[in-house]
C-alpha cells in the first residue's frame, strides 16, 4: 500500500494507470495542491520493480511541491512515472492511453517532459489530452525546457561558488559533471565557455568522448567521478548520488547540479555541511524547466519573460545560503522551511 511506503508524505492523490492493450503502466502522484493544481513532469524509465516506480513518483512529486513553492509558482506538486524502456516501449496506443489517464484526473495534474521523454512524446500525448505542456505546436508552445533548466543550473552554480569562495569567476575551476543528457551537455558547454576545467562521466561512452573532444574534458566513470579531485560537483543524472560514501570521498567544496533528489537520505546535507561542502538544494537549482513549462500551462508564454524568472534563481539560492549560515542549519532544511512557509500561508488565506 502507498500509505505504508517509506516515501509516502501525506500525498493527496496517487493513481495507477494501466492499459493492457498498449502496455501502459504508470503511477501519477499528486503531493500537494494548496498553491494550485499539481504540475510536474512524466518520467519514462526501466524500474526494477513496481515498488521502485512508486517510490520515485512519491519522492519526485514531493520535490515538485517544494520546488514550485520556493520559486514562487502558483502550482502544486505532482509527478508521473511510466514503467518501461523509453527506447522500445513507446507507441501511439500508449500515448493515447496515457492521455486518457491524464484526462480522468480532470486537470488535477498537469505534466510535461522529464527523463526518458522528448518534445515529440509530449506532442503525441497532447493529441489526446490538454493536460500536458512543453509541446512544439500548441498556441503557447514552449518546446524543449532543457535550455532554461541548464541556464538556471549554470547561474545557480555560479551563485554557489560565490557563496563558498566570495567570487564568481569560474576560470580554472574544476567542475565534475555527472550525466551528459540534454541539460548536462548544455551545462558543460556553458561551463567550458566560462573557463572551467571539466571532468565528465556518463553511462554512454560516446557522450563522454564527444565532451572530451568538444570541451577538452577529462573523462571518468560514473562510479569513479565522486572521488576525483574537483572544486564543484554537478550531478545531472538520476537521483541518490549523494550518499554516505559521497560524504566520505567527495573532494569538492560545493555541489550544484540538475538532478532531482540528489540526497540519498535527508541527513546527508548536514553531513556534507560538517565537512564544509556547500550544497545547493537541487529543486531550486533545477527549477528553470518547470518555470518554462508553467508559463505554457498558464497559456501566456513568452520566452524572454521566462528567462527573466529563471535568472532570479541565484537570488533565491543566495537567500537560502544566507539564512542557513545565520541559523546554522543545512541548506536543504532551510529551503524546505521556506517552501512550507509559503504553503501554510496559502492554506491560511484559503
Amino acid at each position: 500500500m502507498c500509505f505504508d511506503h517509506v516515501d509516502f508524505d501525506a500525498h493527496e492523490h496517487v493513481a495507477i494507470a494501466h492499459d493492457d492493450a498498449s502496455g501502459l503502466k504508470a503511477i501519477i502522484a499528486v503531493h500537494d495542491t494548496r498553491l494550485g493544481p499539481a504540475l510536474g513532469g512524466t518520467r519514462f524509465w526501466r524500474y526494477d520493480d513496481t515498488d521502485a516506480a512508486i517510490g520515485d513518483a512519491l519522492r519526485l512529486s514531493r520535490g515538485m511541491t517544494y520546488k514550485n513553492a520556493v520559486v514562487g509558482l502558483n502550482w502544486g506538486g505532482g509527478k508521473a512515472v511510466i514503467v518501461g524502456d523509453p527506447k522500445q516501449d513507446k507507441s501511439p496506443a500508449l500515448w493515447r492511453a496515457y492521455g486518457e489517464a491524464l484526462n480522468r484526473l480532470g486537470g488535477l495534474f498537469v505534466t510535461g517532459e522529464d527523463v526518458g521523454m522528448t518534445v515529440a512524446d509530449v506532442d503525441a500525448v497532447r493529441r489526446h489530452s490538454p493536460y500536458i505542456a512543453g509541446s512544439s505546436s500548441c498556441a503557447a508552445a514552449s518546446g524543449d525546457p532543457s535550455p532554461f533548466t541548464a541556464e538556471g543550473v549554470f547561474l545557480g552554480l555560479i551563485a554557489t561558488v560565490k557563496a563558498a569562495l566570495g567570487g564568481s569567476d569560474l576560470t580554472g575551476l574544476r567542475v565534475g559533471v555527472l550525466g551528459l543528457g540534454s541539460v548536462g551537455w548544455k551545462l558543460a558547454d556553458k561551463l567550458h565557455r566560462a573557463g572551467a576545467r571539466l571532468i565528465v562521466a556518463d553511462v554512454d561512452a560516446d557522450k563522454t568522448k564527444r565532451a572530451a573532444d568538444a570541451f577538452g574534458a577529462a573523462v571518468a566513470t560514473p562510479a569513479a567521478l565522486i572521488g576525483c579531485e574537483m572544486d564543484v560537483f554537478s550531478p545531472c543524472a538520476l537521483g541518490g548520488t549523494l550518499d554516505e560514501r559521497a560524504v566520505d570521498s567527495l573532494k569538492a567544496f560545493a555541489i550544484a547540479g540538475a538532478a532531482n533528489n540528489q540526497l540519498a537520505t535527508p541527513d546527508i546535507d548536514a553531513a556534507l555541511a560538517q565537512r564544509g561542502i556547500l550544497y545547493a538544494p537541487d529543486y531550486v537549482v533545477n527549477a528553470g524547466g518547470v518555470v518554462n513549462v508553467a508559463a505554457e500551462a498558464e497559456g501566456d508564454y513568452d520566452a524572454d519573460t521566462v528567462m527573466i524568472s529563471v535568472r532570479r534563481i541565484p537570488d533565491t539560492l543566495t537567500a537560502i545560503f544566507n539564512r542557513a549560515k545565520a541559523t546554522n542549519r543545512p541548506t536543504s532544511e532551510v529551503a524546505d522551511a521556506i517552501a512550507r512557509e509559503r504553503l501554510e500561508a496559502a492554506q491560511q488565506a484559503a
